[in-house]
């Protein structure tokens, strides 16, 4: 089922449950928001409660997701902490059309991408994609240097594999993303 129109469509599941009696609830499940609603409601109550569910959902899901300006402040934050503040985006911003990346860096004009993706994964994930790319405006390759600063980060490698492993979930092609 999806819902919505144009960019904002939302791919929804509805599972039925003859153990639930009253309660509704819902979740995000990759790409898709799970609802879970008692196998006794008719279709008109599944298509109410499914709006409804989604709603919520994707309210909550905006107040966790951080805005433009927030993501510069925490980039400017990781670089402080980890790259001894050498690296200074002059924007970082979220993007729709990175498919194949999580992340991209232009450093000629010191610009930052981050895949909207990003959003919906934990914030420490997030976090090593912005080192990644931070790294660049020290480093533009992907060479030894460049993955000495990368490695400062604590949960750098854990992110490393929690993304390999998303991607391979998600059977996106490449398990290292972050390269630009």
């Amino acid at each position: 089922m999806t819902i919505g129109s144009g960019e904002s469509q939302t791919q929804v599941e509805v599972r039925r449950s003859k153990r639930r009696r009253r309660t509704v609830s819902a979740y995000r499940e990759g790409d898709r928001i799970v609802v879970l609603i008692p196998a006794s409601l008719s279709r008109r109550q599944e298509a109410e409660w499914v709006e409804t569910m989604v709603a919520r959902v994707e309210k909550a899901e905006a107040r966790r997701r951080p805005t433009d300006d927030e993501l510069m402040l925490r980039a400017r934050a990781l670089s402080e902490a980890w790259l001894d503040g050498r690296a200074v985006p002059a924007t970082v911003r979220w993007v729709d059309n990175q498919r194949s990346r999580w992340g991209s860096c232009t450093p000629v004009d010191r610009s930052i991408r981050l895949s909207r993706r990003l959003q919906d994964m934990p914030g420490w994930v997030t976090d090593y994609v912005l080192v990644h790319e931070l790294a660049h405006l020290i480093e533009a390759g992907h060479d030894d240097r460049f993955w000495g600063w990368v490695g400062r980060y604590p949960h750098a490698e854990r992110a490393r594999a929690w993304l390999d492993g998303y991607s391979a979930g998600a059977r996106l092609e490449g398990s290292d993303e972050t390269a630009d």
